[in-house]
Formats: C-alpha cells, structure tokens, sequence
C-alpha cells in the first residue's frame, strides 16, 4: 500500500493543509473511504506513527485519509480558522477530485479518538447523508458537560465554540443534535467505545444513553486514554465496518 503525507490549499482555512492518506496497491478502486481524525494534542501522522494502521489494512480495498485540524474541535471556530466547513465539506470534494474513490454513501466512513472521536461523531449526526458509519474512541463527546465540569479547557474552548452559550444547541453540541434526530432519519451506523480506567468514561456513559434509539453499539472494556487502547480499536473497527456492508450486501 502507499503512505501519503501531502498538503493541500484550503479556501475555508486560507493556508495549506497538511495530510496523510494510506491507499491501497493492487486492488481496483473506487476504493472504500475512512477518514480517521486525530486527537486534541496529535496531527495527522498520529494514527501512522503509533498504531499499526498499515498491517491492519493490508488486503482491504479501502483508502484512510488523516486531516490536520490543531486544536480546532472539528469547529468553524469564533477565534480561529473554518474547520467545520473545511473537514466537512472542503476536504471531501477535493480527495474526490484528487484520488480514485467512491462517492457512494454505503462505502464511506468516519472514526477517530478522543478530540477526534468528536468529530466523527459530529460528522455523523450533522451530515449523516454522508456516511455510513461513524465511530468514536475514548471520545470527549459531550462538550458542554466537559465546559462546565473542567475550567482548565477553557482556553480551547473558548476559541473553539465562543462560550457555554453559544455551545449549547448548536451543531457543536452533539447531545442536542443527536435529541433532535429522528429513528425514523436515515441515519449512519455508530460505535462508541471507551476504557473503563479512562478520564472521559463517565462522559462516554452518560452520552450512549442519548445514542440509545439508533443503530448503536457501545463496548468499554479495560483501558485508559492512550496509543494502546486506540489501537486495539482499530482490528474491531474494521471489523465493525465488515458486519455493515454485509448487512447492505
């Protein structure tokens, strides 16, 4: 397989914006689509320096692409760049300008861990005609209550989403997104998981109960916020992604 680490001229963002991609070799594309986002204090060559993506994907006809995103929280952010329009819109229309894969909804998918885990969530409840799975680790997935509870995030929080205010009910609060949605929308699977030892593991308790009425599986097992616990994630992942398609087949 080929290991990419590029850049790109973003519109959303005015300034290039660095990559990875891992594509595979020798299958016949349009590939499979993941986009697996990094964590708050990573880039985007986290997931290839400290997992074993590339053994993991061999034999799999299905391409991941890795966005830099710094300490954005996924967000059009009120001090700081759009990363909202570009990871959510930008940065899918160019890949598909730019490689050979697919454009249908049942062969794209979203995860990523912690900060990440975040954003492939709000990627897959604000833009579920997207996706057909969408999955978090160790996610720090209910940022309203992480605000209140933790005032030493407020300096990226606050660049990130305003205030307390502005979070609450608008498509960063992922709470009343996914209270808002409907069983009946057509909705992306979801896989959540977190350690049970990790600091985030009450967040991620109290968030699964609004996931509850949708195409939902929820794993804790044991583990902390850390590179051993992502990457075990990564073999159930993919075969979470299995089970799906052949649910579709």
């Amino acid at each position: 397989m080929g290991v990419i680490n590029g850049t790109m001229w973003s519109d959303a963002l005015g300034m290039n914006v660095g990559y990875s991609a891992v594509l595979p070799e020798g299958m016949k594309g349009p590939y499979e689509v993941l986009y697996l986002l990094h964590g708050h204090s990573d880039d985007h060559h986290a997931w290839l320096y400290h997992t074993g993506l590339t053994r993991y994907l061999e034999g799999r006809n299905l391409a991941v692409f890795m966005p830099q995103v710094h300490l954005s929280f996924y967000a059009d952010m009120v001090a700081g760049g759009k990363y909202w329009t570009f990871i959510s819109e930008e940065f899918p229309e160019k890949l598909h300008r730019i490689y050979h894969i697919s454009d249908k909804r049942e062969e794209t998918f979203v995860a990523g861990l912690s900060m990440g885990g975040y954003g492939a969530f709000k990627l897959g409840l604000n833009k579920p005609e997207m996706f057909r799975g969408a999955a978090s680790f160790s996610g720090a997935l209910d940022v309203v209550a992480l605000w209140e509870g933790d005032s030493d995030r407020n300096n990226t929080f606050l660049n990130a989403f305003g205030s307390v205010e502005q979070l609450r009910g608008s498509l960063n609060d992922l709470v009343a997104v996914a209270e808002n949605l409907s069983v009946d929308d057509t909705l992306p699977a979801y896989y959540q998981s977190c350690g049970s030892e990790d600091f985030l593991i009450e967040n991620n308790r109290s968030f699964k109960e609004v996931m509850a009425p949708f195409d939902f599986v929820y794993t804790e097992r044991p583990g902390v916020h850390d590179w051993h616990f992502w990457d075990a994630e990564l073999p159930l992942l993919f075969k979470w992604m299995d089970g799906l398609k052949y649910e579709d087949a």
